[in-house]
């Protein structure tokens, strides 16, 4: 019965997080979703600016501090392994649908291109981004990124291994695709409005410093290999630095 019940609990909270992942992009994109970035709450600036930073921030602090190994090795002492990336995965969608649910809009507008071209080219771009993002997860392991791999080798009584260190696609040009395709899905709008702004920046924010915390788990975890990688394949940019043939990262959280 527990293992019935480790596997059906990982699977709902992967449906939970594929919910949550689905409206994230109507929630920046302003389609078909009822509450987004530009149509939440009404408030006053202040409030405004204060509520959503600290939904921001809840979210921030939840999704690093649960991806360090101090606080797993913490964490699995109350929680069986098996389920620690389920409930890491259940958590952070949780309060995604917070973020969502108590967002105040913030409607003054910063740009808004008219131009057919130019919303094209940006509508285009938010689209590629997200296309990115769900790409690159299954690059590395979609299933084991979202903690069902976890939970079918516990329901199958098999001991959980860590996946190879590699690279596939994106990831010979990128370290961190996943983080590029998310900036580029924040920021590519035709009108960027106050608190789609203030949503970007804070997450470009944490994204750019959650990857220093995840490299160093990296680089903690894998040694030199990952070293290596890091020297030949760029972040986040594309062709900024000569990199030559690499073995790839497998996923950290």
């Amino acid at each position: 019965m527990k293992r019935y019940l480790t596997l059906g609990y990982g699977v709902l909270c992967y449906a939970v997080f594929l919910a949550s992942f689905l409206y994230a992009v109507g929630f920046v994109g302003n389609v078909v979703v009822p509450r987004t970035v530009d149509h939440g709450i009404t408030a006053s600036i202040g409030e405004a600016v204060v509520v959503n930073l600290i939904l921001l921030g809840l979210f921030a602090v939840q999704h690093s501090v649960m991806a360090r190994p101090a606080f797993k090795r913490m964490w699995t002492r109350v929680v069986p392994q098996a389920i620690e990336r389920s409930t890491y995965v259940l958590m952070s969608s949780l309060l995604l649908g917070l973020l969502y649910w108590q967002w105040r809009t913030m409607p003054q507008v910063v740009w808004h291109v008219t131009a057919p071209a130019g919303r094209y080219v940006l509508l285009t771009l938010f689209w590629v981004g997200w296309a990115i993002v769900l790409m690159s997860t299954f690059m590395i392991s979609h299933v084991d990124l979202f903690g069902l791999r976890q939970v079918y080798l516990a329901w199958r009584g098999e001991p959980y291994r860590d996946l190879p260190f590699r690279t596939t696609m994106f990831y010979r040009v990128v370290r961190h695709p996943i983080m590029v395709g998310f900036i580029i899905a924040f920021w590519a709008t035709p009108m960027m409005t106050a608190g789609h702004l203030l949503f970007s920046l804070a997450t470009t924010g944490y994204i750019l410093i959650a990857i220093q915390l995840e490299e160093h788990d990296l680089v903690a975890g894998l040694g030199a290999p990952y070293r290596d990688y890091r020297a030949e394949v760029p972040m986040m940019i594309p062709g900024l630095h000569p990199h030559h043939h690499s073995a790839g990262p497998r996923h950290a959280v």
